[in-house]
């Protein structure tokens, strides 16, 4: 074959296999079936591409931390509600703690959104325009890179896509059954995270400004949401109370009492931010309907009832967090907008004005494609490029220091390994990876009762440079702590790093 035809070849055949699939998601009888299986092989692609570039960095401090609260299992922790804890949890009673796993976990999450944003454009645009905007999501950061990091924010992508689509339902419908689902759904947001108060507070705004609002407000509906929420989230209710409402406290101290200036200048930067992470497909989306002045009017504030609700229902919850935030002096970022654009493609593509030609989605599933592909082909380039010069870090050795505590641990005490003391970054991740799933004993943990670490004991890590670390464990075990020290080394693709020296105080089972 001639360079021309090789070339030729090249060009033609990915772009033949974008429109075969194109095909395939505007056929009815197989388009939902599509889309769960492109939307499963997109969560592979992107967990393997995530496993391979960041093996050299280890699980993220916000992932680690979540497994020992999944340990923990409780109605709410300090920092955080519980469900993210709770699908950690019941992710690994069936798969096994890994890099690969827990990737793929948090890849699950843009991809269930994705699905809601699937089945919810269909009752706004047209099945061109339809694949065009799934696509379009598919290229957004926050559905791939930053989802890679799971932790409460990437929980709360599926729970607002699926609570909108429900919501809208809800008001389209006025049955009970879709006011209870949207109650549920509201439910299991705040359970995800509290700022998910935005998104509450941004849909009741969208419902009092539709049109239908009497007859929506004199359904069963909006009742139904509200008993369904209340007696989902009730536990958790009562377990802020007992608990003095701690995680509101703790989120005042980190983020709130900022200089009013502070605030102004974190809440641009959050509406900079966020736009410019969707600045791709939004470009993408002008580029190929070339709307006029009347269009983009249609577009940001449409003037028929569904589609101005839906536009509502979109800025209310990305604009309220900068006012709030401004009008009670706390800071936000602009990742915590990554849960806010179920309804993006609603609102670039169904303006009836804006028209998508075939081949400006057979160019956009393209690029979809392949750039999930294209990262797991440099993935091993990118993990490369960022290994340290200097020792790894603590949590890309977890897996080997929780093999060398457990170790020690059952030459020095009978029984399992159920609690893990001390400097809190080796900590987690050692909870993380050790084969008998110990507790970890931290002061952002639930509290465990002094007699029952007595009764199972337990190992305290720190650094061995940490000499404070060393001596409140001593201080705290005294003559029944038995001090090793040991020497984590590894060899991180094709190059031995430089080794950290821990030191483990086994404190053995008192009886």
């Amino acid at each position: 074959m001639r360079l021309p035809a090789v070339l030729s070849a090249i060009v033609t055949f990915p772009l033949a296999a974008a429109g075969r699939l194109r095909a395939t998601l505007l056929d009815p009888a197989r388009a939902d079936s599509t889309v769960i299986l492109t939307l499963a092989v997109y969560a592979l692609l992107w967990a393997g591409y995530g496993a391979i570039a960041k093996s050299s960095q280890g699980l993220h401090f916000d992932m680690v931390e979540v497994i020992a609260w999944s340990r923990d299992l409780s109605w709410g922790y300090l920092k955080h509600p519980p469900l993210a804890a709770a699908l950690v949890w019941a992710w690994f009673e069936v798969f096994p703690v890994g890099e690969f796993t827990y990737y793929l976990l948090a890849m699950a999450m843009p991809a269930l959104a994705l699905w809601f944003v699937w089945r919810l454009s269909a009752d706004y645009l047209t099945p061109e325009k339809r694949v065009a905007g799934l696509a379009l999501l598919m290229l957004v950061p926050f559905f791939n890179f930053h989802a890679l990091k799971f932790n409460v924010n990437t929980v709360l992508m599926p729970l607002w896509a699926m609570t909108t689509f429900w919501f809208l339902r809800s008001v389209d419908r006025r049955t009970a059954a879709s006011g209870a689902l949207a109650g549920l759904g509201a439910a299991l947001c705040m359970l995800g995270k509290y700022w998910s108060i935005f998104l509450l507070a941004g849909l009741i705004v969208a419902a009092l400004i539709d049109r239908r609002r009497a007859a929506y407000f004199r359904s069963p509906a909006p009742w139904a949401a509200v008993a369904v929420g209340l007696i989902a989230i009730a536990p958790h209710l009562y377990w802020l109370w007992q608990n003095d409402f701690a995680p509101f406290t703790y989120a005042l101290a980190i983020h709130g009492e900022k200089p009013f200036g502070g605030t102004v200048i974190a809440a641009l930067g959050y509406f900079g931010g966020s736009l410019g992470y969707v600045a791709l497909p939004v470009m993408l989306a002008l580029a190929s309907g070339k709307p006029d002045r009347a269009t983009l009017a249609d577009m940001l504030w449409p003037a028929d009832t569904e589609r101005r609700l839906a536009a509502a229902a979109f800025w209310a919850p990305f604009i309220l967090p900068a006012l709030g935030a401004v009008a009670s002096g706390a800071e936000i970022t602009s990742l915590w907008s990554m849960s806010a654009w179920t309804l993006l493609p609603v609102l670039l593509l169904s303006p009836p004005a804006m028209t998508i030609r075939p081949v400006d989605t057979v160019r956009i599933v393209l690029l979809a494609a392949i750039l999930p592909l294209v990262m797991l082909a440099v993935s091993p380039v990118i993990a490369i490029k960022t290994r340290p010069d200097g020792p790894p870090p603590v949590n890309a050795q977890a897996r080997l220091l929780a093999q060398e505590v457990e170790r020690i641990w059952r030459s020095s005490a009978p029984g399992p390994l159920a609690f893990v003391g001390g400097d809190g970054d080796i900590v987690l991740g050692v909870v993380a990876y050790a084969a008998d799933r110990p507790r970890a004993v931290m002061a952002e943990m639930p509290a465990i009762d002094p007699a029952t670490l007595k009764r199972h004991g337990m190992v305290w890590l720190c650094m061995t440079v940490d000499a404070a670390c060393r001596a409140k464990a001593v201080s705290a075990a005294g003559d029944a702590a038995r001090i090793t020290q040991t020497e984590i080394r590894q060899s991180v693709w094709g190059k031995t790093m430089p080794a950290r020296r821990y030191t483990m105080i086994v404190i053995p089972p008192r009886l």
